[in-house]
């Protein structure tokens, strides 16, 4: 680790103590937060992380997190604890204390949606406490993904009102979007190319400096703040929608006989074609959320925008349809669902990953119990507790009618077929959403298979 963290430490840049972008102070400490927090830190910052979880935050002090992040093979607990230890990070529940002595703010507050409906209350009470404290000359860049319109709209009144002063004026206000993959950050916080808007020249100057310190791929100014909103949101309903097409192809293809992974795999040798492969459904915080940030803005504009409904809509379904087919494929070995037990392979809303955030396989999970089914489920990594979550894979598997593979994880055996069968029922099934083993295989040792 130490030869590997020696690549880290060059990162430390010279950050003078009278500089303006000594001290940053970042709020929210989740996926996002913590390791764009630790990229500042790692550079030289002096950076206090801030969230209303008293408990992540004494975790996160202790050196305690669960994300998967690495960054030069080095995990994100060990950036941690070395950060915490040279007191260039730390996490606190104090907002208050944590604007006062910054010059920097950065808002990572996410708008959960509810039914279709985006809640705005976490982001509004950040943005009072920043507003009651904020000092002039200070910077407030804002890395949430919002409905476009937000910064201006909502934000810049908020921290106006709190405060007493007058954006881009007395302090700085910018949006630069988040654009990074979970498992990713800490590259793509220096290596994604970073867009930036902001309320005028001053603050965009102001914006691009501070986050010129972690970014080191492009830095791309907007002529305004509307447009990097909006382009964040259009990455990612672009990928819901792309998603739905997958699905589509999927379905075409089983009906024709042919794999889909193949299919996929063969067009995209094609230089311009990059299909995406289908899967469980569509989970995580950005991409089922991406169409309800932006329909009531497009409504406010009546603007029709039914193919990103439609494609919302049909991901929504998919959870839904796993269950249907796991209900079709017991009838077809003559079992019912209410009599059988199903064996869970992966919890995480995608590969590799901890976060159950909007997870499909939570969703199918519980549709399956609802259904009647004993469900036992294994993923080592999500730290979430479940009534239906268990500690080992064989304790998933011991007696199950079926397996249904989910979500990838190294820790899960998906390819030992006769391990898996042997600890199986008879006539076993093999749901594999994930194309993680070989069909021909599978059916000659006897198991009834579906691929996705």
């Amino acid at each position: 680790m130490e030869n590997n963290y020696s690549k880290i430490r060059n990162l430390k840049e010279e950050i003078s103590e009278s500089s303006l972008n000594k001290k940053v102070c970042i709020f929210g400490q989740g996926f996002v937060g913590l390791p764009l927090a630790l990229s500042f830190a790692l550079r030289g910052c002096d950076t206090i992380g801030v969230d209303v979880n008293s408990s992540l935050v004494e975790d996160i002090n202790n050196g305690i997190t669960h994300h998967t992040e690495k960054f030069y093979n080095v995990t994100i607990q060990e950036i941690l604890k070395v950060q915490l230890k040279e007191g260039r990070y730390k996490a606190t529940i104090d907002a208050e204390g944590a604007v006062k002595n910054c010059n920097n703010i950065i808002v990572t507050v996410g708008i959960p949606i509810k039914n279709g409906n985006y809640i705005m209350d976490h982001l509004k009470e950040a943005c009072t406490l920043i507003g009651r404290n904020i000092k002039r000359q200070d910077l407030v860049v804002v890395r949430s993904t919002v409905i476009p319109g937000t910064t201006e709209e909502f934000i810049l009144p908020i921290l106006e009102k709190e405060s007493g002063m007058k954006a881009g004026e007395d302090f700085y206000l910018a949006y630069a979007s988040e654009r990074i993959a979970e498992g990713n950050a800490f590259d793509e916080f220096a290596n994604m190319p970073t867009l930036v808007g902001a309320i005028n020249e001053a603050s965009l100057q102001r914006a691009m400096s501070l986050l010129s310190i972690v970014c080191k791929a492009e830095m791309v100014p907007a002529s305004n703040i509307k447009a990097v909103e909006t382009s964040k949101v259009f990455e990612n309903v672009q990928r819901d929608v792309n998603i739905a097409m997958s699905q589509e192809f999927a379905r075409f293809a089983e009906a024709l006989g042919i794999d889909i992974f193949e299919v996929i795999r063969l067009a995209n040798t094609h230089k311009r074609v990059n299909l995406l492969t289908p899967g469980p459904g569509v989970g995580g915080y950005c991409i089922p959320n991406a169409y309800h940030y932006i329909s009531p803005k497009a409504n406010e504009l009546s603007v029709n925008m039914e193919l990103l409904k439609l494609a919302r809509e049909k991901n929504e379904k998919l959870p839904q349809f796993i269950v249907d087919k796991t209900k079709e494929l017991l009838k077809s070995v003559n079992k019912d669902i209410k009599n059988s037990k199903i064996a869970v392979l992966g919890l995480a809303m995608k590969d590799y990953s901890n976060d159950d955030r909007i997870s499909p396989p939570i969703d199918i999970t519980k549709l399956l119990i609802k259904e009647g089914a004993d469900v036992k489920a294994f993923d080592p990594i999500v730290p979430t507790k479940y009534p239906f979550k268990v500690n080992t894979q064989e304790e998933a598997l011991k007696d199950a009618d079926v397996v249904l593979v989910l979500t990838k994880q190294y820790q899960i055996k998906f390819d030992d077929l006769e391990y898996i069968k042997n600890l199986m029922k008879t006539s076993p099934i093999y749901i594999d959403t994930k194309a993680v083993v070989d069909s021909e295989k599978a059916k000659q040792l006897g198991f009834k298979y579906w691929r996705i």
